[in-house]
């Protein structure tokens, strides 16, 4: 889907979407993203799991002018998630889904366990799975709408101390590159989203230094321009990128080598 028609998809103020869904968007990331979209003219529906600072986000939404809908729930309802968003597009059809819910876990000095594994899977990858599915039929009859993907430069490699995390990330990021080619002829833009540090509640717990560590600001307004911009694959920061890319072209043994060093999640 080039430029063109991914503009006409949105509203007409300024290329912008008249209707964002985010899931997560409690704290951290989606809630920045939250806060970067409310504007005069914009409805947000806000998903997350925690009442009182998703009530905080709303609020703050609407002091900037948004019309703001939220709904406490848990991603891995796949029920739940399908009758939120087919009722929120009953209100206002849907111009920009982001599934930006995931919850991280580390091992340190252990293994991670079953139940933890198949948590971060649940929320990271059949969470993202709930968000999507249910919009696309309505996405598709209207042949117009776009969905981001919150995916994770870990994504590009299995690093130990969050084999999980990484995998789920790549499980999306790939499901959503491929969806993007299969779904642009109904009139629909994938996006995924592979950001590297960004300071949230998340990786404040991280007990090692974090390169081109930035604000979820920051992160939310490059998202949105490259959402604007319809690009398949939105990384940054675009150094740490590089660098992962590079360390994901060495031979396996070396990269065996240098990941035992890393520090643990």
């Amino acid at each position: 889907m080039s430029r063109r028609q991914v503009n006409v998809v949105y509203s007409e103020r300024m290329g912008e979407p008249c209707h964002i869904l985010i899931t997560g968007a409690s704290g951290g990331l989606g809630a920045a993203l939250a806060l970067v979209y409310a504007a005069p003219g914009t409805r947000l529906s806000l998903h997350g799991r925690n009442a009182e600072r998703l009530a905080r986000v709303a609020a703050q939404a609407r002091q900037r002018g948004a019309e703001v809908s939220t709904h406490l729930g848990d991603v891995t309802d796949a029920q739940c998630m399908a009758a939120w968003i087919e009722a929120s597009d009953r209100m206002a059809a849907i111009d920009l889904i982001i599934a930006n819910a995931g919850i991280s876990g580390g091992t340190s000095q252990r293994q991670e366990s079953a139940d933890q594994v198949n948590a971060i899977f649940a929320v990271n990858v059949t969470g993202v799975f709930n968000t999507i599915h249910p919009a696309l039929p309505l996405m598709t009859r209207r042949r117009r709408g776009q969905i981001a993907i919150i995916s994770s430069l870990a994504s590009f490699r299995g690093f130990a101390g969050a084999p999980a995390y990484c995998a789920s990330k790549a499980a999306v990021r790939v499901y959503g590159e491929g969806l993007r080619a299969e779904v642009a002829r109904q009139g629909i833009a994938i996006n995924v989203v592979c950001p590297g540090f960004i300071k949230t509640p998340m990786t404040d717990v991280n007990p090692f230094p974090m390169p081109f560590l930035m604000s979820a600001e920051h992160a939310a307004q490059v998202i949105r321009l490259g959402l604007i911009s319809n690009r398949a694959r939105i990384a940054f920061p675009w150094p740490l990128y590089a660098a992962i890319r590079f360390l994901t072209a060495l031979p396996q043994l070396i990269m065996e080598w240098i990941v035992v060093w890393l520090p643990k999640k």
